[in-house]
């Protein structure tokens, strides 16, 4: 059996490819946020984090063979794990890795390497920021905000743990919108006009994390965009393709 990691977008692809090819396939999310995974009979889903312990104890308990990690390009911590653990269990680790979507010479786009100086580069232009990153690094924006006195709109998930973060981290019910992508261009263009922001944050997820469109967007709407740089990943086995991962698969897997 093989184990998918994966709660994205990715992950429904490379679960049929799989077992189209004869694969029998255990997706495994962290989150029970619904993902379209193609039925097969070949095909199961697991729910809930794992840590090293979880992860090794279920390698051995379904008899994983090999371990393709499609988790998000900047989930560093499960990705370094899962390898780590791999490798400790002697089977293949191969790591998916969607093409990026942001190059350094697209126009309106600053990249900087990370949270706390994307929340530096948003703030310092006097203008409404709208924060579709996550909620995982909130402490940096929500700190520039009341220093500037500058406001701050939170998109993200419409799930009660993602909004109550938000809560809980000093951004008000009014600043927060809760709803669940892939945005269109025109959806991205009315957030924009609807908080009236001028300096859009987020990461380069890709075109299926949505980023073109709302590259997109922002231009029509002159819009500034912040960028947090992708993470190096050293890991090993890393394919940005489906043809190359499947067939490296074959071959080691």
């Amino acid at each position: 059996m093989i184990l998918l990691l994966g709660g994205t977008s990715d992950a429904s692809p490379i679960a049929a490819s799989l077992a189209r090819d004869g694969y029998r396939v255990l997706v495994s999310k962290a989150t029970d946020v619904p993902l379209a995974i193609a039925l097969h009979p070949n095909v199961e889903v697991r729910s809930g984090p794992l840590d090293e312990r979880s992860l090794a104890e279920l390698i051995d308990a379904r008899s994983i063979r090999a371990v393709v990690d499609a988790t998000h390009p900047y989930a560093t911590t499960i990705r370094h794990m899962a390898d780590r653990v791999a490798r400790e269990k002697a089977i293949p680790y191969f790591s998916f890795i969607r093409p990026a979507a942001v190059t350094s010479s697209a126009p309106g786009v600053e990249i900087v390497p990370d949270h706390g100086a994307a929340a530096l580069a948003a703030f310092r232009y006097g203008q409404t920021v709208l924060l579709t990153t996550g909620t995982r690094n909130l402490g940096p924006y929500v700190e520039q905000s009341r220093s500037t006195g500058v406001r701050l709109v939170a998109r993200v998930l419409d799930q009660p743990d993602s909004v109550d973060a938000c809560l809980r981290a000093g951004i008000t019910s009014d600043a927060i919108l809760a709803c669940r992508g892939p945005f269109s261009v025109e959806e991205n263009r009315r957030h924009i006009r609807s908080f009236d922001v001028g300096v859009l944050v987020s990461k380069d997820s890709g075109e299926a994390g949505g980023t073109p469109e709302k590259l997109e967007a922002a231009r029509a709407e002159g819009c500034r965009v912040v960028i947090v740089a992708r993470p190096t990943l050293d890991v090993g086995g890393a394919y940005s393709d489906l043809d190359s991962l499947l067939l490296a698969l074959s071959t080691r897997g």
